[in-house]
């Protein structure tokens, strides 16, 4: 417990020096929006943190610190923080996120997985959202996958529930870098079209160790405002004290 103790109190703290206080919640891969299957090892811990400015003048800063645990099955948690600012005006959130891995992903096996969670208001504590997602992840290779999400959310702003689906493709073209693409977004009634409107995103990944990444994005219509995005992302993790997974250990997806 002591170890475990250590990890979290790591991760969280690098979540307060980041310093992002909290928006709207992402509950995906990083600063990507389509999640893979896979969940991380247990006992391992890693803070993602990326920021986003768009041509509009919109801005989003984030900080996703994460551990998986053993309870009862392995579970992935995280708690998003997010400053972000829409139309000049500031909002802070966090989001809570549990996943369940419930079938393993493999070269020519389709693996899929479970996560649920909300979004509130930072400083007044009201429930934003809600959401349950199932990501599921097709190897093509050991160095690539397709991705699909298909999943709902209930903006409980103006008590509106939506489909919300993404589909993308990683490609891990050298031992140090990776490319992904993908399409996502949500569908349900509303009075405003950029709501429902399909976003799009695709970036590149260098990661020269297993402990540290950063992403360069680009993405249209990110939030739904028509308008384009650039976002720099990083990611530091906390190896398991146990031996990493073989698709870790050789650098593949």
């Amino acid at each position: 417990m002591g170890c475990w103790g250590g990890r979290i109190a790591i991760a969280g703290g690098a979540a307060i020096l980041a310093g992002f206080p909290a928006g709207v919640a992402r509950a995906a891969n990083g600063a990507y929006a389509v999640d893979a299957a896979d969940i991380s090892e247990v006992g391992s811990c890693k803070v993602e943190s990326w920021l986003q400015a768009a041509t509009n003048t919109d801005f989003s800063a984030v900080a996703n610190p994460s551990c998986a645990v053993d309870i009862f099955r392995p579970v992935e948690l995280s708690m998003q923080i997010v400053r972000s600012r829409s139309d000049g005006d500031w909002s802070n959130s966090f989001a809570p996120k549990a996943k369940w891995n419930i079938a393993p992903t493999g070269i020519g096996r389709l693996g899929y997985s479970f996560y649920a969670g909300g979004s509130f208001d930072a400083l007044t504590g009201d429930n934003l959202t809600a959401f349950a997602v199932v990501p599921a992840t097709y190897r093509l290779s050991e160095n690539m996958r397709i991705n699909v999400n298909a999943g709902w959310l209930w903006d409980r702003t103006v008590d509106r529930h939506y489909l919300t689906y993404g589909v993308g493709f990683d490609w891990k073209f050298t031992e140090v870098l990776q490319w992904t693409i993908e399409a996502f977004g949500q569908a349900g009634a509303t009075d405003n079209p950029n709501v429902v409107r399909p976003r799009f995103q695709t970036g590149v990944r260098y990661r020269p160790n297993e402990i540290f990444s950063v992403d360069l994005i680009y993405g249209h219509n990110i939030m739904g405002e028509n308008a384009n995005w650039i976002t720099i992302g990083t990611t530091v993790r906390f190896p398991a004290p146990a031996e990493r997974p073989a698709r870790e250990r050789t650098g593949h997806l």
